[in-house]
């Protein structure tokens, strides 16, 4: 008898074994979504205290604004350079104080300022080194650490509001994953199609993912410019033009004409400084549990061939960032999940950056963003705003400079706003801060700046900066054969 339950009980540890890791919510449950949550997850409600107000969502904007299209986005941010260069005298929209006082004296400033953004210009409270202790409760780590580093730093802190929306039909494909999708482990995800696939999530992977397949729009050519900081001050600029094809949450084709194994795909070409000038990077971000999450090539003019390149994943430096952000945290995280174990520590209250439109003001110049230290935040917006915390433990075996990494991810957008990233003895070492923002004529709600923060060097890192730069172009198209490696051979030789 005692060898017959014995044998039952290995039976059942066997048949546990084989099942997915995380199963889909029932229907009951994924009910909620659009009603007692909002259609991605989210708690449509404010905090008890008032400081966390109810989601609005799509209504925080009106028709022009979801209209935009690059030209007319082009248009506000020729006006707003045009009136810049007339009040010569003014710090506009360069340091928010300046900023609030002019609007208030030139009507057409507070209009244009309206265009282009969400949320008042009053802010609540500000967070000072000598009153951080007061808000320590509803601060990342990395955050506590800037203020301790440097005495000037502080958090200017807006009255919260919740714009991040998606369209309707990642909507009802997310309250479709809810009860198909599951992942095997930390990387073998399956019924998932379109949409968020676990809005009801039940483990720290699961919120990554979500991350990883939020809605960024069907495709985009993006011109990111990139500042690497030292810790005296000096900036050195990097520009690069992305093309990113979404395969998985591509709005432009039917479900049978999307590549079930492909994520995204993503072309990277480097313009300067002229010593890395010239050089591609061809990335498919791919399904698949036991992958490095991609496959990619390269074409590095100085050898003139294309060359599959097995080392632009995890911890490996991404191009042009000397050493200060590794491949895996681009876009915040991306790549495979598989050399670390992740924790769903649950919700929490958090100041983060967010409708954080002035970062990318056109007035602005690189170095009017960048300082000593940190990034101005003169420019930057806070709101307190509800998280999903994940924190992720390096598994054992399995090798990365970050042995623990904590990350904050928005519960409206799903999107990575903050990581606090520790060294392999524990200690904090590097922090990345997304400034978030809604884009309504996409729609969809992405991090524009980031920057990582290396706390032991001084030196920080900013990507997707766009003051100084061009207007993304999200109503590009690619054909089926544009991010082939023969196309990489083609393009690379035209240049």
């Amino acid at each position: 008898m005692r060898q017959m339950i014995t044998a039952l009980g290995l039976g059942a540890a066997l048949a546990m074994l084989q099942m997915p890791a995380h199963a889909a919510v029932g229907e009951e449950e994924a009910a909620k979504l659009g009603n007692e949550l909002t259609p991605v997850g989210a708690n449509p409600n404010g905090n008890e205290a008032g400081s966390i107000t109810p989601w609005i969502g799509e209504d925080a904007f009106n028709e022009e604004q979801k209209s935009f299209t690059p030209e007319t986005l082009e248009e506000v941010r020729q006006k707003i350079i045009e009136f810049g260069e007339n009040h010569p005298d003014m710090n506009l929209l360069t340091n928010i104080d300046d900023l609030r006082k002019a609007a208030e004296m030139e009507p057409e400033l507070n209009n244009l300022v309206t265009q282009i953004g969400v949320g008042n210009l009053v802010p609540r409270l500000t967070i000072t080194a000598d009153n951080v202790d007061e808000y320590a409760d509803n601060l990342t780590e990395g955050h506590k650490k800037l203020f301790e580093l440097y005495p000037d730093y502080r958090m200017i802190v807006y009255p919260t509001v919740r714009p991040a929306y998606y369209p309707d039909e990642i909507n009802e494909a997310t309250k479709r994953n809810a009860t198909r999708a599951t992942l095997e482990g930390t990387d073998g995800i399956s019924g998932a199609e379109l949409g968020v696939p676990f809005p009801i999530p039940k483990s720290g992977a699961e919120v990554i993912w979500n991350h990883k397949l939020k809605f960024r729009g069907s495709a985009v050519k993006r011109y990111n410019d990139q500042a690497i900081v030292d810790a005296d001050g000096s900036i050195e600029i990097t520009k690069v033009i992305e093309d990113v094809g979404f395969e998985y949450g591509n709005l432009n084709k039917e479900a049978g004409e999307r590549n079930n194994e492909i994520i995204a795909y993503f072309l990277q070409e480097t313009v300067a400084p002229p010593r890395v000038a010239g050089q591609f990077t061809l990335v498919h971000e791919i399904f698949g549990k036991g992958t490095s999450g991609r496959n990619a090539w390269i074409f590095n003019p100085g050898l003139g061939r294309v060359n599959r390149a097995p080392d632009v994943g995890y911890d490996n430096p991404s191009i042009g960032s000397d050493g200060l952000q590794f491949n895996d945290q681009i876009d915040m995280f991306n790549g495979a999940l598989d050399r670390y174990n992740w924790k769903l520590v649950g919700k929490q209250e958090m100041y983060i950056p967010y409708n954080s439109y002035l970062m990318s003001n056109p007035i602005a110049d690189y170095t009017d963003v960048a300082g000593k230290g940190h990034i101005n935040q003169g420019m930057a917006r806070y709101e307190l705003h509800r998280v999903w915390v994940v924190e992720a433990t390096l598994r054992d075996g399995t090798r990365h400079q970050f042995g623990k990494r904590v990350f904050y991810v928005d519960e409206d957008s799903w999107g990575i706003v903050a990581v606090d990233n520790y060294d392999t003895r524990g200690e904090l070492w590097r922090f990345q801060e997304g400034h978030m923002l809604t884009a309504p004529f996409v729609p969809t709600t992405t991090t524009t700046p980031e920057v990582i923060y290396d706390l032991k060097s001084g030196r920080y890192f900013i990507t997707a900066l766009t003051n100084e730069g061009k207007i993304p172009d999200f109503r590009i198209e690619y054909d089926g054969g544009y991010f082939g490696p023969n196309a990489l051979k083609r393009k690379a030789r035209l240049r």
